[in-house]
């Protein structure tokens, strides 16, 4: 059997560790390197209290691409290191899945250029979760036929991007599905106007950090009358998201370029 190579950055973290422990039990995937600063130098097995991980953990994920081969590289660590991550796997020949949140329509735009011109896919997935993937699905049928919305971001008090990657993806989406047209613009209202809170996509979003919650979003609609809400909450385990993830990492190799969504690898699958 033909083996997928993984190098996984993050992997020590409440995403990644789960995820490190799926690709390590799936009959397909290998892991080869983990990146983790804090672990720089240690087996992650030992890490991770799971003798079954044998990958070696680097301190940087240039260091790790230079020792190891990897067909895909995965990038679950911060905002502020996320692209150059990124940026360095495709200079190492890597495919990419990215469930780091945070980064920018203007990154995105950096990024395809990059992977478009190595001829690499990246597989950008703000959230990993099906239900996540369903509610895109579903807000953008409701922005083909309704012209207002907003979008309210739920995350743990400690999240430190505002807004989050599932937030940003969903309004990027609902841009492109349909026109949203608010009664009054925002820097027309009278009093403050960061209340209305962030302009992504032509919507406003609303990032609620606050104790008790750890990942939800919400897209709502409103016409004359009658108000649709659409809404993605999760707990504190990182289970819902390992499916997604692990599909993200087989699939990207037949991208290329950067693409949005865990649907656009999931529908193929299902159109068969």
């Amino acid at each position: 059997m033909t083996h997928i190579s993984v190098c996984l950055a993050g992997a020590t973290g409440w995403a990644g560790s789960a995820l490190a422990r799926a690709i390590t039990r799936s009959a397909d995937l290998q892991l080869v390197a983990a990146v983790a600063r804090s672990a720089a130098g240690t087996p992650l097995g030992s890490v991770l209290g799971d003798p079954a991980i044998v990958a070696p953990v680097y301190g940087t994920a240039r260091e790790a691409l230079a020792a190891h081969h990897c067909d895909v590289f995965v990038e679950y660590t911060k905002p502020g290191v996320a692209k150059g991550n990124v940026l360095t796997a495709l200079e190492y020949g890597a495919n990419v899945v990215i469930g780091t949140s945070g980064l920018t329509d203007a990154d995105y735009a950096e990024l395809d250029a990059a992977a478009t011109a190595a001829g690499r896919g990246v597989l950008a997935v703000g959230n990993f979760a099906l239900t996540v993937v369903l509610l895109q699905k579903f807000a953008e049928m409701a922005a083909r036929l309704i012209p207002n919305w907003e979008i309210i971001d739920y995350a743990s008090a400690l999240k430190e991007d505002a807004p989050s990657g599932t937030a940003r993806e969903l309004a990027s989406r609902l841009a492109a599905a349909g026109h949203n047209e608010p009664p009054i613009p925002v820097d027309q209202t009278v009093g403050e106007h960061a209340a209305r809170g962030a302009t992504l996509g032509g919507a406003q979003v609303h990032s609620v950090r606050l104790p008790g919650y750890t990942v939800g979003v919400e897209a709502v609609f409103g016409m004359a009358d009658q108000r649709l809400s659409i809404r993605h909450d999760a707990g504190p385990s990182a289970e819902p998201y390992v499916d997604g993830a692990l599909l993200a990492v087989r699939r990207v190799g037949t991208l290329v370029g950067v693409v949005r969504g865990l649907d656009s690898v999931i529908e193929p699958l299902a159109d068969r």
